[in-house]
């Protein structure tokens, strides 16, 4: 795949030309390989249910705080530690030879701070200690912001190495297959376990983030099991303040690619609504406790059902068109949310769920997102690129503190309505964005069916 006429050449690595397969013995295992990244992602879901942001994150700052401001600060937590750090890091992964044991480390660590919130709660419920305290709001941050800035790592590990490993036209069907099976037995734990978790109006989120903890492991060992050739011959890392600096010139060159920070940028406010779903239900529809069950089942079954829809889609036609589609289905959950609630009980709390079916669309946005940067650069830029739109899509969540206090201050329709205008906004802008696929070469567009090697 050659690089977009208005991307900067990337002089470290003039060997690589950015086709796929960068090696040859990646076509011959990459059915493996998929598969083994599939199953990575199902454990990683099994993992991150029990964390939902839209969900459990939310509901367990509010049992220890309740303040609105407060419930804001989790997606800028979240961007911050998504965005900031991988760019300084990105190069080093560029150098690193074996992109799976990074990526199998990241998770690892992502673990932790599970295992810390878990021992923590039940400690807090077995020595009877007052929950609702500052400092464990503060703990909670903390942590939080810890899981974040590994999480970073975490993403642009993953697509690097779904970069190195997966062909194009085949990263929607990783896609379909990891979230669709993903969902399954993630649904299937939920209702097996969480009824007995949030039967008290005090829910045991000490195993809730126990579960966690033990999927995120699980899924690390399994990214180990997948194939991969080291890189050789990989120019030295530069050094990491210069990562800011690289960030910046690669964005300068490249007019596609400012184009897609800012549509990114103006869709992210579907993103930023996410801890408030669960509180606008609470405060206007009476709902809470065994709810969450509800919530958690039907985003994962929209997620599970939207991305077999999505993941042929973008095979088919690419992800420009992809990413379109997403955008303009991210406004259907704030419209619902708004609507169900301006009706009221019985009907707007019996049909609540349904904004988590549609918030499914979202985490498909953001992984399309991902699939499209990687197309639109060499392989050798891939951490760059990754890391560059990380960090330039993470400034609307500065604002995220100053939407959960206009929530408090004016409400619930000024706020979603306005997350519509601008997710709209972006979803024009996205017109402009181009089509890398016609780029392709023929090995690198090569349709496969699972189990066949190429």
């Amino acid at each position: 795949m050659n690089p977009p006429e208005d991307a900067l050449p990337c002089p470290e690595t003039p060997h690589d030309d950015g086709r796929w397969p960068t090696h040859p013995e990646l076509a011959s295992h990459e059915s493996r390989n998929l598969l083994v990244l599939a199953l990575q992602q199902v454990l990683f879901r099994i993992g991150w249910i029990f964390k939902t942001e839209s969900v459990v994150m939310p509901a367990f700052l509010d049992l220890v705080s309740g303040a609105g401001w407060l419930r804001g600060c989790l997606p800028v937590i979240n961007r911050f530690g998504q965005s900031l750090p991988p760019v300084f890091w990105a190069d080093r992964l560029r150098a690193t030879p074996y992109k799976k044991r990074a990526l199998a480390v990241f998770i690892f660590l992502m673990s932790g701070p599970f295992v810390v919130l878990s021992g923590v709660w039940f400690a807090v419920r077995f020595y009877n200690v007052e929950y609702r305290a500052s400092w464990l709001a503060a703990l909670f941050l903390g942590l939080y912001l810890v899981f974040f800035l590994v999480a970073g790592f975490y993403r642009i590990g993953y697509g690097t190495l779904q970069g190195k490993l997966i062909r194009p036209t085949r990263r929607g069907q990783l896609l379909w297959l990891s979230t669709m099976w993903g969902t399954l037995p993630a649904i299937g734990f939920v209702l097996w376990f969480m009824p007995e978790w949030l039967r008290s109006d005090i829910p045991a989120f000490g195993p809730i983030f126990a579960s966690v903890a033990i999927g995120f492991l699980l899924s690390g060992l399994c990214a180990l099991m997948a194939f991969e050739p080291a890189d050789r011959d990989q120019a030295p890392p530069t050094a990491a303040v210069r990562g800011m600096v690289d960030s910046l010139r690669v964005l300068g060159g490249d007019a596609n690619l400012r184009r897609l920070v800012l549509v990114i940028m103006l869709t992210n406010m579907g993103i930023i609504l996410f801890p408030h779903y669960q509180s606008l239900a609470r405060e206007k529809l009476g709902l809470s406790g065994m709810s969450m069950i509800a919530w958690l089942v039907a985003q994962n079954v929209g997620i599970g059902v939207f991305s077999v829809l999505i993941g042929c889609l973008a095979d088919a036609r690419g992800y420009r068109l992809t990413l379109q589609l997403l955008i303009v289905g991210s406004v259907a959950a704030p419209l619902l949310a708004l609507g169900l609630a301006g009706i009221g009980q019985p009907w707007g709390g019996r049909f609540y769920w349904c904004v988590f079916i549609m918030l499914g669309v979202i985490p498909l946005g953001l992984q399309a997102t991902m699939n499209y940067t990687l197309e639109i650069c060499r392989t050798d830029q891939h951490a760059r690129y990754l890391s560059t739109v990380n960090l330039c899509t993470a400034a609307p969540f500065l604002f995220s503190p100053l939407v959960g206090w206009a929530i408090d201050a004016a409400g619930y329709n000024v706020v979603f309505t306005g997350a519509v205008v601008s997710i709209l906004a972006g979803a024009v802008l996205s017109l402009g964005l181009k089509e890398p696929r016609h780029r392709l070469e023929p090995e690198e567009a090569m349709p496969l069916d699972v189990g066949t090697e190429g």
